[in-house]
């Protein structure tokens, strides 16, 4: 029964989502869930430069796992020929992987996979199954789309996600440092979380943001970074739309990153199993040790640009 009068609760947006005909659920390794059982997948492919989340969602719902690398532009090296109803994963790293290189791969082999988690604002292919997590971009606790024909996704409960606001709400009026665990808890979170439909307050909160101005901002940013660093960064890049990082990779990224920790930029190891699940002389054992993803996102601006490139530059 509906609820008429007491206090007033949170404000409701009247904006639009950025992709409205997408499937909405709770986070990215449950879209990928979903995904395993609607396709049927039985055996997929993944690249060893990734977060351990995605081969244990694999392995958990009993899809045969194999793996492949990457190149130095981030690229799929495939040492194999992929058996006829096998899916074959491609991480967006970045956004360096633009859509005619994956519509490429898609015509090759067929049953792919596409995550633009590190890519929201490139639109999905048609015929790929394309996973989108919404906290690698915007304030939520939780929230993922999936661009895909598979159906089923519109049978699941509805999430509650009022109970993980804690740590936006807190970073909002204090400080990151204070809240980090309680972050850190949110995102444990994911590993035993169920499928389900998007929270409502997820929803809401997605149709008050401006995403064309979040799109610039990160553009502007990752421009003047690139103007700022582009000599000393060993990565020669593609400019995504709306970026997610700026990745920098240096010699002695490791201890750049200690560093600059001490000047309260916090730059994560993005994928910290990589460090001891690949060999030591590996290109993605060195990716994930000295590849720093500078912040680009529309929190900032280019004077907090400027900040972070003075950092670095002395610290070289």
């Amino acid at each position: 029964m509906k609820e008429y009068g007491g206090y007033i609760e949170f404000e409701r947006y009247l904006g639009k989502e950025y992709y409205q005909e997408a499937a909405a659920l709770n986070c990215g390794r449950n879209c990928l869930l979903h995904l395993i059982a609607a396709r049927k997948i039985k055996k997929i492919s993944l690249p060893y430069f990734l977060c351990a989340s995605v081969s244990k969602v694999c392995r958990k719902a009993g899809v045969e796992v194999r793996y492949y690398h990457i190149d130095e532009k981030f690229l799929p090296v495939f040492d194999f020929l992929p058996e006829e109803e096998e899916y074959l994963y491609i991480v967006n790293f970045y956004g360096q992987l633009g859509n005619v290189y994956l519509e490429k791969i898609r015509k090759q082999y067929g049953s792919i996979i596409i995550d633009n988690a590190q890519a929201f604002f490139q639109e999905p292919l048609q015929n790929a199954d394309t996973i989108y997590v919404l906290r690698k971009y915007f304030g939520v606790a939780d929230g993922a789309y999936l661009a895909t024909e598979a159906a089923g996704a519109e049978t699941y409960d509805i999430d509650i996600s009022n109970q993980r606001m804690g740590f936006l709400l807190g970073r909002f009026e204090e400080t990151a440092s204070k809240y980090y665990q309680e972050y850190k808890e949110n995102e444990d979170e994911f590993n035993e979380m169920p499928i389900r439909k998007m929270s409502a307050l997820t929803h809401n909160l997605l149709r008050g943001i401006d995403y064309e101005r979040v799109k610039q901002v990160r553009k502007s940013n990752f421009q003047y970074l690139q103007k700022l660093l582009g000599d000393y960064n060993l990565l020669h890049l593609r400019e995504p739309e709306g970026p997610f990082a700026y990745p920098f990779l240096v010699e002695g990224g490791e201890n750049l990153r200690k560093k600059l920790l001490e000047k309260k930029i916090y730059i994560p190891v993005l994928w910290p199993n990589v460090l001891n699940e690949c060999e030591k002389n590996s290109l993605e054992y060195r990716y994930a040790q000295e590849i720093l993803p500078l912040p680009v996102d529309q929190r900032y601006t280019v004077k907090d640009m400027e900040y972070i490139a003075e950092n670095i530059k002395n610290n070289l």
